[in-house]
C-alpha cells in the first residue's frame, strides 16, 4: 500500500512538472509569433514573471540583462513589458512622450489613484492638470503659504523626542502625510487625520499589487481605502461650498471658481488631484528623510558639516523665528545630502510608459498596448556618472552641473519630471534643520532595510534620541 502511495505521488509530481513546462513553453511560443520583439522570457500565463520580479528585484534585472542585454521583454505586473536599462534609450523614451508613448502605470495604480490623476492622463489633459498642480506649488506659493505651514508643523512634530527610542520610519511617514494634509486642507486636517491616515497607508500598499479584486488582497484593501478617502474629501468639499468661506490652502485654491483662477476643475478632478499630491509627496519625502537619517548616522563627517550649516542659520535668527526662502537657498550642503540620499537609496526605480501604436525602439518592434519599463536604478550606480558610486558622497553634488546632466532621472524626466521636486526638497530640508539642531541620535540596532520594490525597514528603523546640548 505504501509503495502504491509513493508511486501515485511520484506520478502526480511528474504530471505537475510536465504541465508546468508545457504551460511555460506555450506562453513563450504564443509571444514568439510576434516578429521583431526584443529577446527575453515571458514566464507564466497571466502572472508572467511578476513573482520573480518582486522577490528578486534588482537581481532579476541584472540576471536578465546578463542573458539578453539592456533591452529585453518580460511580463510583469499584469502586462507584457519591455525593460530598458540603456541610458540613451531611456533618455529618448522620457523626452519623446506623445510620439506613440503615454504613461503606462500598473492598472492597480490607475484604479486606486483615480482616472484623473496626473500620472494617468496625457496630451492636453495632462498639460491642463499639470498646470493646475504647478499653480499650487509655485515658488510664490511655497514662499508665502506652504513653507510657513511646513515650518510650523515640523517644528511641532519634532517636539518631545528627547530621551526616547523612536521608529524614524514611522515618524517620517506620519510627518510626510500630516504635513501634506496641513498644506492641502489647513486647520481641518486635525479633524480628519485620525480617519484618513490608516486608509491612506492601505491605499499606498495597494498601488503596487496585482489587480486581483478578491477579499484579502492588497488591491482590494487599497481600492476600498480609496473609497473611504474619497468620501472624506467629498464631505469636506460639500462643507466648504455650503459655508462659502475662502481658505488659503491648496483645496481652497483648487475650489476657487473666480475668473482669476485659470484652472477650473470638477469635484472628481479635485479629489484625484489631492490624492495625487498626497501620494507622490508621501513616498519620496518620508523615505528620503528616513534614509538621510540613516546615512548621516553612518557618516559622521557628513553629519558634522550638515549640522554646522544649520547651526549657522539658527545663529542669525531668534529661537522662535521660522525658516524662510533665503534660509533654504543657503542650504547648499543640505541639498547635496538630499540628492545623494535619493541617488544611493534609489527611492524611485524607474517609470512606466505604454505604446499607443506599434513602434520601433532600439531596433526592435514594440506592439501596441505593451508597457516599457524605463529602469533607471542602475544609472545611479554608473561609475562613469558617479565615481565610487556606492559611497555616500554628498560633496559630489556641490558641482551644480551634476544636477543638469543628461542622465539624472532621480526626479523623473522629460515632461513628467516631478512637479513637486522643490516643495519636497523644502520639506526634507526643514525636517533635517530642526532634527540636527535639536538632537543627536544612535541606532538601536537589529533593524533591516529592504531596497525593493520599496525602500523600507520591515520592522521599523529605531533610533535612541537625545538632546543636542
Amino acid at each position: 500500500m505504501a509503495v502504491l502511495f509513493v508511486a501515485v505521488l511520484v506520478l502526480l509530481l511528474l504530471v505537475l512538472c510536465l504541465s508546468s513546462a508545457l504551460l511555460l513553453r506555450w506562453n513563450e511560443v504564443r509571444f514568439s509569433k510576434k516578429k521583431g520583439l526584443p529577446p527575453g522570457t515571458m514566464g507564466w500565463p497571466i502572472f508572467g514573471e511578476t513573482t520573480e520580479f518582486l522577490k528578486q528585484g534588482p537581481n532579476f534585472m541584472k540576471n536578465q540583462r546578463a542573458r539578453y542585454g539592456s533591452f529585453f521583454k518580460s511580463h510583469i505586473l499584469g502586462c507584457p513589458t519591455v525593460v530598458s536599462m540603456d541610458p540613451d534609450v531611456n533618455r529618448y523614451i522620457l523626452m519623446n512622450e506623445g510620439k506613440g508613448l503615454v504613461p503606462g502605470y500598473p492598472q492597480s495604480m490607475l484604479d486606486i489613484l483615480g482616472k484623473c490623476n496626473i500620472a494617468a492622463v496625457h496630451g492636453s489633459t495632462h498639460k491642463y492638470m499639470r498646470g493646475a498642480l504647478l499653480s499650487l506649488i509655485s515658488p510664490t506659493m511655497i514662499r508665502r503659504h506652504l513653507l510657513p505651514t511646513i515650518d510650523h508643523f515640523i517644528r511641532t512634530h519634532l517636539c518631545n523626542w528627547d530621551s526616547q527610542i523612536i521608529d524614524i520610519q514611522l515618524k517620517t511617514k506620519e510627518m510626510a502625510l500630516l504635513s501634506s494634509l496641513k498644506q492641502i486642507v489647513g486647520p481641518e486636517s486635525g479633524s480628519i487625520s485620525g480617519a484618513f491616515m490608516p486608509e491612506f497607508f492601505k491605499l499606498v500598499l495597494g498601488t503596487l499589487s496585482l489587480p486581483i479584486d478578491v477579499p484579502g488582497t492588497s488591491y482590494r484593501r487599497g481600492f476600498q481605502a480609496r473609497k473611504s478617502i474619497v468620501s472624506i474629501l467629498r464631505q469636506l468639499i460639500v462643507k466648504r461650498k455650503e459655508s462659502k468661506e475662502s481658505h488659503l490652502d491648496m483645496l481652497g485654491y483648487l475650489m476657487n471658481t473666480e475668473e482669476s483662477n485659470r484652472y477650473k476643475l470638477s469635484d472628481d478632478e479635485i479629489i484625484d488631484q489631492v490624492i495625487t499630491i498626497l501620494y507622490s509627496g508621501y513616498e519620496t519625502v518620508s523615505t528620503t528623510s528616513m534614509m538621510a537619517i540613516k546615512y548621516l548616522h553612518d557618516h559622521p563627517k557628513v553629519l558634522q558639516q550638515l549640522r554646522e550649516e544649520h547651526l549657522a542659520i539658527r545663529a542669525r535668527k531668534k529661537p522662535e523665528d521660522p525658516l524662510d526662502m533665503d534660509d533654504l537657498k543657503s542650504m547648499r550642503f543640505t541639498r547635496a545630502v538630499i540628492f545623494e540620499t535619493s541617488r544611493l537609496a534609489t527611492i524611485v526605480n524607474g517609470v512606466l510608459r505604454k505604446t499607443t501604436q506599434e513602434m520601433e525602439i532600439n531596433g526592435f518592434v514594440i506592439p501596441k498596448g505593451w508597457r516599457i519599463y524605463v529602469y533607471t536604478r542602475e544609472m545611479n550606480y554608473d561609475p562613469c556618472l558617479y565615481p565610487d558610486p556606492f559611497s555616500f558622497n554628498p560633496w559630489r553634488w556641490l558641482d551644480k552641473s551634476l544636477e543638469s546632466q543628461n542622465y539624472l532621472f532621480i526626479f523623473g524626466g522629460g515632461t513628467r519630471q516631478c512637479p513637486g521636486k522643490e516643495l519636497g526638497i523644502a520639506e526634507i530640508s526643514t525636517f533635517l534643520h530642526y532634527f540636527v539642531t535639536r538632537y543627536r541620535w544612535e541606532e538601536v540596532g537589529g533593524d533591516t532595510l529592504m531596497k525593493f520594490p520599496r525602500v523600507e525597514a520591515p520592522n521599523g528603523l529605531h533610533v535612541r534620541v537625545s538632546h543636542l546640548n
